[in-house]
């Protein structure tokens, strides 16, 4: 009694359940790499950097002051740093990288700020001489937290400082590789080794029972997915490293204006294909869909040959 119907159906079943598998693992453990690479991209960096762009911007503005006069040019220098921090802190908020905690924070350093610089114009408004002027000035520096003590969390450079820190919590968050992405990638590993050896026994099957020499259905599932799984498991190690370094790069806070736009150049040029990284997973189940198609085409036709058979 010939079993080549039911080798067949058997074959094809398990080409199905690996392919299924394999497209299901593989897709989670690709968005869990790239669903964090835009936000790291579009919204954690410019954050962190905004941050960081608020507080050069008051340290300026109070090494405005400090320089000054009298009158000094407090309506000038001083208010253009000002008003640089506030916009780089809208930024920050409109970025959303620590969500509401972040929000409120935000909102909290800039009422700061405004009491800072009502201290400052009070101070431009003392005559030379006056006991007021150095408090004024004394009480502006309170304010802004230049020589606050650590740990302080009431002025604005403590604020600014420790809003930093989250996001860059959030960041490196997003850049990391845990325990559950190695397990992910492993699995996808075996489940496509597996896969690709059963596509090819099966070709082998064919080819020794029917004597043709290549089964191109069989042959093209194969070569998509001996193909597609190491492009995909590149990119994400591609992506993932420029993730790293971007990380990396943002990770000690730029007390330099000019070095502000710099780093984030990096990082735009380093993840400037996030967008089209993150796009490919819709392309995971294309790709296992025409896998599983490309099977069913190349077997069903052999095993329908047997079905209504009698049994010989």
């Amino acid at each position: 009694m010939s079993t080549t119907g039911r080798d067949l159906t058997r074959r094809l079943g398990l080409l199905l359940a690996l392919g299924a598998a394999t497209t299901f693992v593989l897709f989670l453990a690709y968005r869990g790499v790239h669903d964090d690479t835009v936000p790291l991209s579009s919204s954690s960096t410019p954050g962190i950097l905004a941050v960081d762009t608020a507080r050069n911007a008051m340290r300026e503005a109070h090494e405005a002051v400090r320089g000054s006069g009298r009158q000094g040019d407090t309506s000038g220098e001083f208010h253009t740093h000002v008003s640089v921090a506030h916009q780089s802190l809208a930024l920050a908020a409109s970025e959303n990288v620590t969500g509401l905690e972040g929000r409120h924070d935000l909102q909290t350093v800039t009422g700061l700020i405004s009491v800072y610089s009502g201290w400052v114009e009070r101070w431009g408004q003392e005559p030379n001489g006056s006991p007021l002027r150095a408090a004024y000035l004394f009480y502006a520096e309170q304010v802004l937290g230049l020589r606050a003590d650590r740990g302080s969390d009431g002025d604005i450079m403590s604020r600014l400082d420790a809003l930093r820190v989250r996001q860059l919590h959030e960041a490196e968050r997003q850049a990391a590789f845990p325990w559950q992405l190695w397990l992910g990638w492993s699995v996808v590993a075996a489940l496509y080794v597996a896969l690709c050896a059963a596509l090819l026994e099966a070709q082998r099957y064919v080819r020794r029972r029917f004597r043709r020499p290549v089964q191109a259905r069989l042959l093209a599932a194969t070569v998509v997915c001996a193909v597609g799984v190491p492009l995909l498991a590149w990119v994400t190690w591609k992506a993932h490293g420029a993730m790293t370094d971007s990380v990396g790069g943002i990770r000690v806070p730029k007390d330099k204006a000019d070095d502000v736009p710099r780093v984030a150049e990096r990082v735009q040029d380093a993840l400037s294909h996030a967008g089209l990284w993150a796009s490919l997973s819709v392309w995971i189940l294309v790709g296992g869909g025409v896998v599983m198609a490309l099977t069913v085409w190349g077997l069903w036709p052999r095993i329908a040959e047997y079905r209504f058979r009698a049994p010989r």
